[in-house]
C-alpha cells in the first residue's frame, strides 16, 4: 500500500508539472513564427496587380463505373482496327460510283498556240514555208452511250468488293467483342486473385498474432512465431503480384478498347456463371447465317465469276457520241470549227491476250470455290472446339465449386484445433493455402467458362442468348 501511494503522489506531481508548461506553451503558441520556415502568404504568391504568367490547373481525379456492356461501347465507339475497316468500306463505296461515271459526260477544253514548218512542202517549192496556228479555245464533249454490259459487270464487281468489306467489318466487330470479352473477364478475375490474396494477409497476419501471443505465455516454441512470420512475408509478396496482375489486365483492356490512357475507373460486376444451353447442331445453323467469313467467301466466289463475265467481253466495242467546237486559226479569233457525230469504238484486240485472261479468270474462280470450302470446314471445326471447350468448362464448374466447400472445412477445422493449442502451424498452413488454391481454382473456372462462351459467341458470329445468372457459394 506504500508503494501504491507513493507511485500516485509521483504521477501527480508529474501531471502538474506537464500541465504548468502546457499553460505556458499554449501562450506562446502562435505569437512568434519563423519567417523562414513559414513565410508569408504574400511572398509566395504572384502579385495580383500583374497578369500572371503561368496558371495552375487543379486535377480532379474523375472515377467511372464500368460494365461489360460499356466496355463493349467504348472498344466498338475507339478500336482502331474498326475504323479502318469501317474507312474501308466508305472507299469502296466511291468506287462504284467511279464505275458507274462512265455513263456520265466527258468534258474537255483546250487552248494553246503552235508553229508548224512543213518539212516536205518547204524541200519540193523551195522556200521555207511555215505555218503559225492559234487556239483560242477548244471544248469536246464525249457521251457514252453502250458497252454491251461492260460497266455494268465492272459495278457488280465493285458492288460484291463492298459487301466484302462490310464482312470484313462484321468480321473485326466480332473479333474486338471477342478480344473484349476475353479481357474484361480476364479483369474479373485478376480482381477476385486480388481480394483471395488480400483475405490471405490478414489470415495470416492472425496467425501470426496467435503464434506470438502462444509464445509469449509459454505454450507454443519461438519456431512456430518464426514459420507465421515466414508465412505472412510470403502472403504479402503474393498479395503484391495479385495487385500487378490488375493493373497488367487494365491495360490490356484499355487497350482492346482504344482508350488507352482514359480516366481511372470501376468495374462493378463480379465474375458469375451464365449457363448457356445450346447443341452443336444449333451452333453451326447460327454460324450459317451470322459468321462473317462464311458471308465473305461467297462473296469472293460471287465476285470471281463476275470477273469471267467481264473479261469475256474484252471483245465488245462500246457506242458513243462526240461534239467539238474550236476558236482560232491565223490569229486567236479569225475563225472558228465544228465537228460531231456517232462512233462504234472497237477495242484493241490480242487474240492470245484475251483468251488466257479468261483462262486465268476460270482457274481463279475454281480456286475461290476451293477456298470457300476450305473456309466453311475451318469455321466448322473453330465451332466444334469451341463447343466443346465449353462443355468441358462447364463440367468443371461443380468439382471446382465442391472443392472450394471442402477446402474451407479442412481449413477451419485445422483452425479451431490450433486456436485450442491442439494443432501445429504446419497443418494450419497446408489448410490455408489447399483454401487459397481451391478458391483461385474455382475463379480461374469461372473465367475458362466466360472465355470459352465468348469464343464459341465469335465463332458463331453472333451474341447467343443469356439465361437467368447462377452465382456458385464458395
Amino acid at each position: 500500500m506504500n508503494n501504491h501511494k507513493f507511485n500516485k503522489l509521483v504521477f501527480l506531481s508529474l501531471l502538474t508539472l506537464f500541465l504548468s508548461s502546457s499553460v505556458q506553451a499554449k501562450e506562446s503558441v502562435g505569437n512568434i513564427i519563423d519567417e523562414k520556415e513559414f513565410p508569408s502568404a504574400q511572398t509566395v504568391l504572384p502579385n495580383s496587380s500583374k497578369q500572371p504568367d503561368f496558371v495552375i490547373k487543379a486535377g480532379v481525379q474523375k472515377s467511372i463505373d464500368l460494365t461489360l456492356e460499356r466496355c463493349i461501347e467504348i472498344a466498338l465507339g475507339n478500336n482502331p482496327d474498326i475504323n479502318v475497316a469501317f474507312h474501308d468500306i466508305l472507299a469502296s463505296d466511291t468506287r462504284i460510283k467511279q464505275v458507274w461515271s462512265n455513263y456520265f459526260p466527258q468534258f474537255s477544253w483546250q487552248t494553246g498556240y503552235s508553229k508548224i514548218k512543213q518539212l516536205q512542202l518547204s524541200d519540193a517549192l523551195g522556200r521555207n514555208l511555215t505555218f503559225k496556228y492559234y487556239i483560242l479555245g477548244q471544248v469536246t464533249l464525249q457521251q457514252m452511250l453502250y458497252d454491251f454490259g461492260v460497266t455494268q459487270n465492272q459495278a457488280t464487281i465493285r458492288r460484291l468488293e463492298y459487301e466484302g468489306y462490310r464482312a470484313t467489318l462484321a468480321g473485326t466487330i466480332n473479333d474486338v467483342i471477342y478480344q473484349t470479352k476475353d479481357n474484361y473477364y480476364r479483369l474479373l478475375y485478376a480482381f477476385e486473385a486480388k481480394r483471395v490474396a488480400q483475405d490471405n494477409v490478414e489470415k495470416f497476419e492472425m496467425f501470426y498474432n496467435q503464434a506470438k501471443a502462444f509464445y509469449e505465455i509459454g505454450t507454443n516454441p519461438k519456431v512456430d512465431v518464426t514459420i507465421a512470420e515466414v508465412n505472412l512475408s510470403n502472403a504479402k509478396l503474393q498479395l503484391i503480384q495479385a495487385d500487378n496482375a490488375v493493373n497488367i489486365a487494365v491495360a490490356r483492356l484499355n487497350n482492346i478498347m482504344g482508350v488507352p490512357f482514359i480516366d481511372k475507373y470501376n468495374v462493378t460486376e463480379r465474375l458469375k456463371y451464365n449457363p448457356l444451353d445450346i447443341t452443336f447442331q444449333e451452333s453451326i445453323r447460327v454460324a450459317r447465317d451470322a459468321r462473317p467469313e462464311l458471308k465473305l467467301a461467297k462473296l469472293q466466289v460471287e465476285n470471281a465469276r463476275q470477273t469471267i463475265k467481264l473479261v469475256k467481253k474484252s471483245w465488245f466495242p462500246s457506242i458513243s457520241v462526240e461534239g467539238q467546237y474550236q476558236r482560232g486559226g491565223k490569229s486567236w479569233n479569225s475563225n472558228y470549227g465544228y465537228n460531231y457525230g456517232a462512233y462504234l469504238n472497237f477495242p484493241t484486240i490480242n487474240g492470245m491476250l484475251i483468251n488466257n485472261e479468261i483462262k486465268e479468270a476460270k482457274y481463279l474462280y475454281d480456286k475461290e470455290i476451293a477456298s470457300a470450302k476450305s473456309t466453311q470446314n475451318k469455321v466448322y471445326l473453330e465451332i466444334q472446339e469451341n463447343y466443346l471447350n465449353l462443355e468441358e468448362k462447364r463440367q468443371q464448374m461443380p468439382v471446382a465449386q465442391l472443392r472450394v466447400k471442402q477446402a474451407k472445412e479442412n481449413y477451419e477445422l485445422s483452425f479451431g484445433r490450433y486456436r485450442v493449442g491442439e494443432g501445429n502451424p504446419t497443418e494450419l498452413k497446408d489448410a490455408q493455402l489447399a483454401y487459397q488454391d481451391a478458391q483461385l481454382q474455382y475463379y480461374q473456372a469461372m473465367y475458362e467458362y466466360n472465355s470459352a462462351k465468348a469464343a464459341l459467341e465469335r465463332s458463331v458470329g453472333k451474341n447467343l442468348t443469356q439465361y437467368d445468372t447462377i452465382e456458385l457459394s464458395e
